[in-house]
């Protein structure tokens, strides 16, 4: 058993490029997981809240939804200091800030004091997105990025399902505990993160595989380790097929920038906005499925809420794969030179959900619906890692905290809101329970559609915009020109020279 532990562990280190790549990205998950871990954990204490408390619906609802409202606000303040200020520290910070502000929650007497609790949590939580996103993108080397993004992401996704099975229930017995236990990680892993080392800006200190290992995670054959080459760039296959930048837009792109400078470049990026607009649609489909997928699989299916539960367990496993699929794939496809191969990746995966969720939402049979909905989860979750990577290729390095910031206030309003429009068009549109469910779902492909419809748009543009942050990221590593070199006065020891033939 530990021999088979162990090699798995190795096997694991190997694939992501040696033990200093795999402690990062543990770390960068585990941030992430706690996120995950505590919206789910509050979904499964509901009804012990519920009698502890006295409290509603509507404040279970208000509870996650606040988070998610705070988070919006805070996003851009920590965006900004994600690429001004040491994020290591930062990020610590705001993990020993999280884990208190969850022993406060444990501790909670009413609803107040809860919801109070709640607030400061969504004001540390925004930290994760931009923090994140910026270290990923100093320490890991964008040719690779897709793969690195989907391990990260895992993190996410793994926090939810740990939130929802094994902080659930510990719930059942006791809410506080389930608080409590969530909130003792965070002050090992923020230890843990401020002792990295913070990586030089514009991925000068990036993190090169161990020798011996291809970028792509596999073991390089001792005779083939001096032809081993490393993967291209979206940069380098922007230049090498000389797509042309918006020269324009690039003028714009200061090292020096106020946040509203910012905030108009960001926007200004044509494929970035496709890919915010894409992404908000995608998390708020996945909201509604989260707040609404319980009951309406109990339902529509007519099984219990313990074969309810063990289905999206199910589920949640076969979206793991999708993440961990999606990033490889995306960067295969990159080094076969297809410069547009993150955005077709995530296209193709929207478009998939879709065409999948159909079937899904039409029978009412659980065996039958079981494959459509893995596959359909696996494909929507496959659409972040190379979305998350491609955003990234499209932003000058200095700007990459502002920017998931950014993109994570607009985010996180569409997933705040989501719960509400999907709850209230399947109650007074569709007339309630599982038959207002049923269509509501199938009204809400629509939003789902849009986007991979602007996935689709992104693809178009993303090349120009590539071109132009290489043509930033080039003006502003280019050396000053040299000075003119001055004549030399004259001293004592060495007399001015006198004209030829005097």
């Amino acid at each position: 058993m530990r021999r088979g532990t162990g090699a798995a562990r190795s096997r694991v280190v190997v694939t992501v490029g040696g033990p200093a790549r795999a402690r990062v990205i543990a770390l960068l998950a585990c941030v992430l997981a706690l996120a995950g871990a505590d919206t789910a954990t509050v979904g499964a204490s509901a009804v012990e809240l519920r009698r502890a408390l006295g409290i509603s619906n509507t404040g279970i609802g208000l509870l996650v939804t606040v988070t998610s409202v705070v988070g919006v606000v805070f996003s851009l303040p920590f965006g900004v200091l994600a690429d001004r200020a040491r994020r290591t520290w930062i990020l610590s910070f705001a993990l020993v800030t999280w884990g208190g502000a969850m022993l406060w929650s444990a501790t909670a007497s009413s609803f107040g004091q809860l919801l109070l609790a709640r607030l400061g949590l969504g004001a540390v939580t925004a930290a994760a997105g931009p923090i994140v996103a910026s270290l990923v993108g100093d320490w890991f080397p964008a040719a690779e990025r897709g793969r690195i993004y989907g391990y990260v992401l895992t993190g996410e996704l793994l926090g939810a399902g740990v939130g929802f099975a094994g902080t659930g229930s510990i719930a059942a017995l006791s809410w506080r505990a389930a608080f409590v236990i969530l909130a003792l990680p965070a002050f090992v892993l923020a230890v843990l993160i401020f002792r990295l080392p913070e990586p030089a800006r514009g991925g000068k200190d990036a993190l090169a595989p161990d020798p011996g290992i291809q970028a792509t995670g596999r073991p390089v054959p001792p005779e083939d380790s001096a032809a081993a080459k490393d993967p291209p760039s979206p940069h380098a296959l922007a230049a090498a097929q000389g797509v042309r930048p918006n020269l324009a837009l690039a003028r714009k792109a200061k090292r020096r920038m106020s946040f509203l400078e910012a905030v108009r470049y960001v926007l200004g990026v044509k494929t970035n906005v496709a890919l915010i607009i894409s992404s908000a649609c995608g998390y708020y489909f996945l909201a509604g499925v989260q707040t609404f997928g319980a009951e309406f699989t109990g339902g529509q299916y007519h099984i219990n809420q313990i074969a309810a539960n063990l289905l999206l367990l199910v589920v949640g496993v076969a979206a793991v794969g999708g993440v961990l699929a999606a990033g490889p794939i995306s960067d295969a496809l990159l080094r076969r030179g297809h410069l547009t191969a993150r955005i077709t990746t995530a296209a193709v995966a929207a478009t998939i959900t879709v065409a999948l969720f159909i079937p899904a939402l039409i029978t009412h049979s659980a065996l039958t619906a079981l494959p459509y909905v893995m596959f359909a989860a696996a494909a929507l979750a496959a659409q972040n890692p190379p979305i998350d990577a491609a955003r990234q290729d499209i932003m000058p390095p200095w700007l990459w905290g502002r920017a998931e910031a950014i993109r994570t206030s607009l985010r996180t309003a569409a997933q705040a809101v989501a719960p509400l429009l999907f709850g209230a068009a399947a109650q007074y549109v569709f007339g309630g329970g599982t038959r207002g469910l049923r269509w509501t779902f199938v009204v809400m492909l629509l939003p789902l559609a849009a986007s991979a419809v602007y996935l689709y748009r992104a693809r178009r543009l993303y090349p120009t915009d590539v071109a132009t942050t290489t043509a930033i990221i080039s003006r502003a590593t280019r050396p000053h020109p040299a000075q003119p070199a001055q004549p030399r006065r004259p001293t004592e020891s060495q007399p001015p020279p006198t004209a030829s033939g005097s």
